[in-house]
């Protein structure tokens, strides 16, 4: 199994006419990923070079496609924006790739998630992946191995990549990997995403890396010793 995202999952991507959006557009399909609808304001009726059709808005493109996650490419001066978009918009995730989003901006989306049903990872993230069945984001699928049993949370991108590496250089496949993101706010914390690996029966271990800056780690750390979290957990703080 796995957690937040597989085959059924309909993704929308919110600037997906941008050089970024337009390469990873193809990146996601090519894995397998049913990305069916794109998001550009002004561009509505017309197809990206994927032959994906584009919307002015999110909530068009969900009434007409019935997409239920979104992925956002957008600067970050309009980031929060269309994220705000993704929650007005009922999405039941949305994957928010951009870095450099105001921690201002950020607050407001926040708030806007803690009163909602929709749940974000990111920003400032590398996305999510099942490794087989789907990828949402930047992650070089190829080094992924599917049908394993470990999951992997990280708040570094770059590290995501070379945990999940090493993990497939020595046979170990992974259920689910997912870059959180490192900025000061963001959507999903370790505990969230912990908190659903527990239910997800393939899932034996947990691989968590963290980063420099805050107090997540110790916070998660917490949160294991208090919640008597029976998966084993190798962190790398």
């Amino acid at each position: 199994m796995s957690i937040l995202i597989n085959k059924d999952t309909k993704v929308v991507v919110q600037g997906i006419t941008g050089k970024e959006g337009a390469f990873h557009t193809k990146q996601m399909i090519s894995y397998g990923t049913q990305v069916i609808a794109g998001v550009t304001p002004g561009k509505g009726g017309k197809k990206d070079v994927n032959k994906i059709p584009i919307y002015n808005t999110l909530k068009d493109a969900k009434q007409d496609t019935g997409v239920n996650t979104s992925i956002v490419f957008v600067p970050p001066s309009f980031a929060a924006d269309a994220c705000l978009e993704g929650i007005d918009a009922g999405l039941d995730l949305i994957i928010c790739i951009t870095e450099g989003i105001p921690i201002k901006d950020m607050v407001t989306v926040k708030n806007a998630l803690d009163n909602s049903m929709t749940r974000m990872i990111g920003p400032n993230c590398p996305g999510i992946i099942t490794p087989g069945i789907a990828k949402i984001g930047i992650m070089p699928g190829f080094i992924h191995k599917p049908h394993g049993n470990v999951g992997v949370i990280s708040r570094s991108g770059t590290l995501t990549y070379e945990a999940v590496y090493q993990l497939s250089c020595a046979g170990i496949g992974q259920t689910t990997c997912v870059g959180i993101g490192g900025d000061p706010i963001i959507g999903t914390s370790f505990t969230d995403l912990l908190s659903l690996f527990k239910d997800d029966p393939e899932t034996e271990g947990v691989v968590m890396i963290g980063e420099i800056g805050g107090t997540a780690e110790e916070d998660v750390a917490e949160w294991i010793l208090e919640n008597n979290f029976s998966i084993p957990v190798v962190a790398f703080i």
